[in-house]
């Protein structure tokens, strides 16, 4: 059985490959690693279809190393040892030829399984390379992190992944053979997400869908026709990930729960990690609802934590109940626009100074030099409050924050109202 174009497109040597350029172009830091012969344990952070497998069996290949194979998704602790084992073996201990290991998905790893990578780590028995589609900050524990470079892979550009199809053509040996004019590439480049994997499965399922003899033209209308009627074939891995998981946070943004659970059961179907969807819903509790109904966040909250615990099945339903209270919740993205409105406040202006009536002052010499003079404190005043100026004087005059238009922040509009007269006066 021929393997996929996938698989026999990918490449061994680093000047093969496409992409990453801040990586591994003349002057990427992976480059200079592999040339000085010194490779660090490290982290591929990036979307599906990137290359981070690639890119660890090149860098084995290229600094002449043995490289051993995990998946996250079917490796428990023991599998995990015995590879380690078999490493310091192949290896030798602090040398400079220490074996790879890789792990895909390192993010789907528990706890305990990134503890039993740690000795082998600090020990020098292996170098990791990790792979992972999420921010490792959350995934990969504390020691294993500071242990790890974490390097950023980005989805390929529309160069990158036209210059892909070009190379499929002219050097994969099976399609080589085909009478294949390339006329369009929207529709193949759009679908593809920026995924060079997914790019390429959809190329070869179209291709295949032609008898062998017979010419084929690739326009934006035939990929539409041909992937439209073979949709389960290539979507059945889950490379749709981030579709998905958009379309089902833009339905609780919309208030609209049977979309919303839809999707929800789209992505429990396809095994999404509970973790990742719990997460995006403790996101968007702060981001789209924020204090429209602050309960939100904390039902966000003690959903993550809930789903962390139990997992899948049981889990599928917490995760509905939160799905359909954040939907049904009143909206409001004030507290997104405000932090949003300080920050390139903050950088248009740089670092103004504090004001010395707000200034901590600890010491004596802080004092004599006006630190903290005239500071009303709140709650020597009538309701708790004292009008008092908290901005750098350059930019005292400026809204940051608007309350949204619903229950509870229009509550929060006229309580600024009330104590600051004009300077909340929406």
């Amino acid at each position: 059985m021929n393997e996929p174009l996938a698989e026999r497109l990918r490449p061994h040597k680093l000047k093969d490959y496409l992409s990453q350029t801040h990586l591994v172009g003349t002057t990427g830091v992976l480059t200079q690693h592999i040339k000085q012969g010194i490779i660090p344990s490290m982290i591929f952070w990036g979307p599906p279809g990137t290359g981070k497998t690639t890119l660890a069996n090149i860098i084995a290949n290229e600094s002449d190393r043995p490289f051993y194979t995990l998946s996250a998704i079917n490796s428990g602790v023991k599998d995990i040892r015995d590879v380690i084992e078999k490493a310091k073996q192949s290896g030798g201990l602090f040398t400079t030829k220490n074996p790879i290991l890789f792990i895909d998905e390192i993010h789907r790893f528990s706890k305990s399984q990134q503890d039993s990578l740690l000795q082998a780590v600090e020990k020098g028995w292996v170098t990791l390379i990790g792979a992972t589609t999420e921010n490792p900050s959350f995934e990969v524990i504390p020691a294993l992190l500071s242990r790890s470079q974490v390097y950023i892979l980005n989805s390929f550009s529309k160069t990158d992944l036209e210059a892909l199809l070009k190379r499929a053509i002219s050097e994969d040996d099976i399609l080589a053979k085909r009478n294949i004019t390339l006329k369009e590439t929207e529709a193949l480049i759009r679908l593809s997400g920026g995924d060079a994997r997914k790019l390429l499965n959809i190329f070869e399922l179209i291709i295949t869908s032609y008898n062998e003899n017979e010419a084929i033209v690739i326009t934006n209308e035939t990929v539409s026709q041909k992937v439209q009627s073979n949709t389960v074939r290539y979507d059945k891995t889950g490379e749709q990930h981030y579709d998905i998981i958009s379309a089902f946070i833009k339905s609780i943004r919309g208030s609209d729960p049977n979309a919303a659970v839809y999707w929800l059961a789209r992505m429990i179907e396809g095994g999404e990690d509970v973790k990742f969807i719990a997460r995006r819903l403790l996101i968007l509790a702060s981001e789209d609802i924020g204090n429209a109904n602050p309960t939100a966040l904390v039902m966000a909250n003690n959903t993550f934590q809930a789903v962390s615990i139990i997992g899948f099945p049981e889990s599928r339903i917490i995760l509905s109940q939160c799905t359909i209270y954040l939907a049904t919740s009143a909206k409001s993205n004030a507290s997104y626009q405000a932090i949003g409105k300080a920050q390139q406040l903050v950088k248009d202006t740089g670092d103004l100074s504090v004001p010395l009536s707000i200034r901590n002052a600890p010491t004596k010499l802080m004092k004599e030099l006006g630190y903290g003079d005239n500071y009303q404190y709140a709650h020597n005043y009538e309701n708790n409050f004292a009008e008092h100026e908290f901005l750098p004087e350059e930019i005292k005059n400026n809204t940051i924050y608007v309350p949204g238009n619903n229950t509870r922040e229009n509550q929060q509009r006229d309580f600024l109202k009330q104590r600051w007269k004009g300077k909340y006066n929406y």
